[in-house]
């Protein structure tokens, strides 16, 4: 049997890399495209709950991607206690393997992919549904995926205005501080949903609540907004859809009926989201096979739960410039 060598990097390698705002989008964008062509295999995400949903559960994510040569399984817990004995709510590890062979090729911390890839998935969703010329961000929510949620989005859109919320002051104050610093403008900080999101070009609800309560107020959208919900538990008023001319999401083999947790997860099962009424996956626009926003009058919702191709190509691009750069371990394997 040949030598089997597996490529690990783990969390100080993965920060090492600095993918740049650009290598991220790329890589993300290409997953969603071959997507969209129908060159991937994405496996509907699966749970595992040790004691109750309140306290936290594991995802199992598993994708592959044809362009990258790549299949991958990733394991991400997501306990949203986890501040107080100070460690992150999410942290993952990721599976890369060859899938002609089945052979093991990579080991990656995927607490970072998760975030970014979260972001990207935020950030390209705008690129192609929202107004060109947003320029009010209102952003609930303050963990591990909402700083790059909001660093990808200002990428794109360079924004006047900046709005962030979350439960707990000292989260949202931190996290204003941090994009302060790296986004070098002013973030404003409220203490309440309503003067967060009303009136805003995009509004990205990144909630952390334990049960379904309706937070988000429809009356607070806009005509021309870009909405994106994306909380385990759905803050949204029942109505909202009603007010939408598009909905979008990333994948409805995960958005279906019958499957748990999401911020559309009773408009699905109650019929008011349906694959007829459906407008589009992204990546179906990304390749373009249809369109986006076609107008600045349209409203327009986009939800994603997470694709696993979208980790894979990260973990893919993570790889080669690690390799360039010399930075990791090489395991032995077999």
């Amino acid at each position: 049997m040949q030598e089997i060598w597996i490529d690990y990097l783990n969390a100080l390698d993965a920060k090492a890399l600095a993918l740049t705002n650009d290598e991220i989008l790329d890589a993300v964008s290409k997953a969603l495209d071959a997507q969209g062509k129908g060159e991937t295999v994405i496996e509907p995400r699966v749970h595992l709950v040790p004691e109750s949903s309140d306290k936290g559960h594991f995802n199992v994510l598993r994708g592959y991607v044809k362009a990258l040569n790549y299949a991958g399984v990733k394991v991400v817990g997501d306990f949203v206690d986890n501040y107080k004995v100070d460690l992150p709510s999410e942290l993952a590890v990721l599976n890369l393997f060859d899938p002609n062979t089945g052979v093991p090729k990579a080991i990656i911390d995927a607490t970072a992919i998760t975030d970014m890839r979260t972001g990207a998935v935020t950030a390209l969703g705008a690129k192609y549904l929202a107004r060109k010329d947003s320029k009010i961000l209102g952003h609930i929510g303050a963990r591990g995926t909402s700083y790059w949620n909001v660093r990808l989005l200002d990428h794109l859109f360079d924004f006047d205005e900046i709005r962030v919320h979350s439960r707990r002051p000292e989260s949202r104050n931190a996290f204003a501080k941090r994009l302060e610093a790296d986004l070098g403008k002013k973030i404003i900080v409220t203490d309440n949903w309503e003067d967060c999101l009303k009136g805003a070009d995009i509004m990205v609800e990144a909630s952390r609540l334990p049960e379904p309560a309706p937070l988000f107020k429809t009356e607070w959208v806009k005509k021309g907004a870009f909405v994106v919900p994306y909380g385990t538990m759905s803050a949204l008023e029942f109505d909202l859809t009603d007010i939408m001319d598009k909905v979008v999401v990333d994948d409805w083999g995960q958005c279906g009926p019958g499957k748990p947790f999401g911020a559309l997860r009773r408009h699905v099962d109650e019929g008011k989201v349906t694959a007829e009424n459906l407008h589009a996956e992204i990546g179906q626009i990304v390749c373009g096979m249809k369109p986006g926003r076609e107008s600045d009058e349209e409203t327009i919702l986009f939800w994603h739960r997470g694709l696993s191709t979208t980790d894979v190509a990260l973990g893919a691009a993570m790889v080669a410039k690690a390799r360039e750069m010399n930075i990791g371990q090489r395991l032995r394997f077999a």
